[in-house]
């Protein structure tokens, strides 16, 4: 019995190529050729789906996303023809919310600007101490979007004696925190504010100019969710101007970032989109792509699909 033809069309981990090429007749867009036959799609929530690649694929019957982003996915048009979407949730939350502390305390403590100080040789040949950073413990933390990793940083965050309110369209039942329903409001009573709620048109610049002014000059801005959510032009302005004390940042507007206006600001920390870049995460998520693909071909239930 021949393999289901699937094509890849975004850079994925070595370990996933395997996996697909030895479960599945695996095809990628430099030998793409004739389309017709190609039931299944990989790629990414960095990379999306577009219609135009959709309307180069007459077979298609499922996509199998690697991420929980379906921003760049066109669901209308995958609806629109019956193309069922499968992707990987909640493998990913654990590192997200991880690595949202990691920023929040590398901004706080300078700990690039320090690392770069000691490996430049400046403390040896001057002796200087460290330029101050700000303590962590005790502050007040804002979430915006207060679902699977919100709830999660929540828990982490709880470790520092925060005291911690969120931001969300409706009430979480059961939730030990409160909830500001008002945005600026939050900005102005927290001391870090962090991202975590979806990318899509109802969130593209949530967080504009008005929010990064009710933060202020002694708050700080985490962004691990989708740089669409944050203004970037108004971020940029207002960590120039001092609006607010720092940023930090593992996602942009446009992606690989290249802009030297942000990346010179001395009062940021910038990551290339690596929330969930552990081994054991990735893994994870690659084996889901996988068994997603598998189980509908079988005829089954994906284990994560898109509504």
């Amino acid at each position: 019995m021949s393999k289901p033809v699937i094509l890849n069309i975004a850079p994925i981990p070595a370990f996933l190529q395997k996996s697909l090429e030895s479960e599945f007749d695996l095809r990628t867009l430099d030998t793409l050729g004739d389309a017709a036959g190609i039931s299944g799609l990989v790629s990414s929530a960095i990379r999306g789906v577009d219609r135009a690649t959709l309307d180069r694929l007459p077979d298609l019957k499922v996509m199998s996303i690697f991420g929980v982003g379906t921003d760049k996915v066109d669901l209308a048009a995958a609806r629109s023809r019956g193309i069922r979407v499968g992707y990987t949730p909640d493998i990913l939350n654990d590192c997200v919310a991880d690595l949202a502390i990691g920023l929040m305390i590398a901004v706080s403590r300078k700990i690039p600007q320090a690392d770069g100080y000691v490996r430049s040789s400046l403390w040896a040949e001057t002796g200087k101490v460290f330029e101050l950073g700000d303590r962590v413990s005790g502050k007040r933390m804002g979430i915006v979007g207060f679902g699977r990793i919100g709830r999660i940083i929540a828990k982490r965050l709880a470790g520092f004696d925060a005291e911690i309110r969120y931001f969300s369209r409706s009430e979480v039942p059961g939730c030990p925190y409160e909830r500001v329903p008002d945005l600026p409001a939050l900005a102005a009573w927290c001391d870090y504010l962090f991202i975590s709620v979806s990318g899509s048109a109802e969130t593209r610049h949530l967080i504009d100019a008005g929010v990064l002014e009710a933060l202020g000059p002694r708050g700080y801005l985490i962004n691990v969710a989708r740089g669409s959510v944050v203004d970037e032009q108004a971020l940029m302005a207002a960590l120039e101007n001092q609006t607010i004390r720092g940023a930090a940042l593992d996602v942009y507007e446009v992606e690989p970032l290249n802009s030297p206006r942000l990346a010179g600001l001395r009062n940021t920390v910038l990551l290339p989109h690596v929330s969930s870049a552990t081994n054991e995460t990735r893994t994870a998520m690659s084996d889901m792509v996988v068994a997603n693909l598998k189980r509908f071909y079988a005829g089954e239930s994906m284990l994560a699909e898109v509504a």
